[in-house]
C-alpha cells in the first residue's frame, strides 16, 4: 500500500518556496509604504506651496509687498487652516518619525522621514529628515523710471538635494 503525504525534501522545498515568496513580498510591502510616504510627503509641500502663494497674492494685491520679505522667516504651516495632522509645530528637537515640524532657529521646515531606505540625502551622515526653506522669487521689471526689483513669487526649496531611488 501507498502512503500518500509529503516526504521530508518535498517539505523543505515547498517551505522553502514559501519563504521566499514571503520575502519578496515584505520587500514590496516596504517599498510600497516607504512610496506612499514620500507621495503623502510632496502632497503636503504642494499644499504648503499654495497656501504660501495665495499668502503673497494677498499682500501684492493689499499692496503690501514689503511685508513678504516676512514669508521667508515665518513658519509656512502657519497659513494653512488646518495645518496637516502630523505637523508637531515649532520644535528645537525633532518629533517622532513621520512628522513636520519647524526649526524656528534655522527658518526651516522639515520632515523627518519614517521609512528612508530609499531616500538618499547630499549630505553624507545626514539624518533621515528632509529640509525645506521658503523663497521668494525676485525679476527685475521695467517701469517708467527704469527697472526695479520686484517679488514675483514663492516657493519652497530643498535646502540640501534629496532623491528617492
Amino acid at each position: 500500500m501507498r502512503q500518500r503525504g509529503f516526504n521530508l525534501f518535498e517539505l523543505v522545498v515547498a517551505l522553502a518556496l514559501i519563504a521566499a515568496l514571503a520575502a519578496v513580498l515584505l520587500d514590496r510591502l516596504a517599498y510600497y509604504q516607504e512610496m506612499a510616504e514620500k507621495a503623502a510627503m510632496e502632497s503636503t509641500l504642494r499644499v504648503i506651496k499654495t497656501g504660501l502663494q495665495i499668502r503673497l497674492a494677498e499682500l501684492i494685491i493689499g499692496n503690501r509687498q514689503g511685508e513678504a520679505a516676512a514669508l521667508e522667516m515665518e513658519d509656512p504651516m502657519r497659513w494653512l487652516d488646518p495645518p496637516p495632522v502630523n505637523y508637531a509645530g515649532a520644535y528645537r528637537e525633532p518629533p517622532n518619525f513621520g512628522k513636520w515640524y519647524f526649526d524656528a532657529k534655522a527658518r526651516q521646515l522639515v520632515y523627518v522621514v519614517s521609512r528612508g531606505n530609499r531616500l538618499e540625502l547630499a549630505a553624507p551622515g545626514e539624518t533621515q529628515q528632509v529640509r525645506f526653506r521658503a523663497q521668494l522669487l525676485r525679476d527685475r521689471v521695467n517701469v517708467a523710471g527704469g527697472a526695479v526689483e520686484s517679488v514675483t513669487g514663492v516657493t519652497l526649496t530643498p535646502v540640501t538635494p534629496y532623491r528617492w531611488r
